[in-house]
């Protein structure tokens, strides 16, 4: 499994509009093919500090999302509500595997 955590920390004035992005990506992200788990956590200590938990099947299924409609609509409109650039770490699932 190829996960990736992609740290966001957004503006406080987008909140309702970060989350309503990631909301679309989400609901469409979870239908491409190799997607395992698509999911968008906010921090319960700071609510502008997110993290996107991504898990596909394979590293080729996580590149190929971001080749979608979908991924590029939500990179345009979340890329001015970032109070910093967002930072994708990459992971290789252990367990489940």
């Amino acid at each position: 499994m190829h996960t990736t955590l992609v740290h966001v920390h957004v503006k406080p004035d987008c909140l309702d509009a970060f989350i309503a992005a990631c909301r679309s990506n989400h609901e469409q992200s979870v239908q491409e093919p190799g997607n395992h788990r698509f999911d968008i956590l906010q921090s319960a200590d700071d609510p502008c500090r997110f993290v996107l938990y991504e898990a596909y099947a394979t590293a080729a299924d996580a590149a190929a999302h971001k080749t979608t409609a979908h991924y590029a609509q939500w990179r345009d409109t979340v890329a001015g509500m970032m109070a910093q650039p967002r930072q994708g770490v990459g992971y290789i699932g252990i367990c489940p595997a």
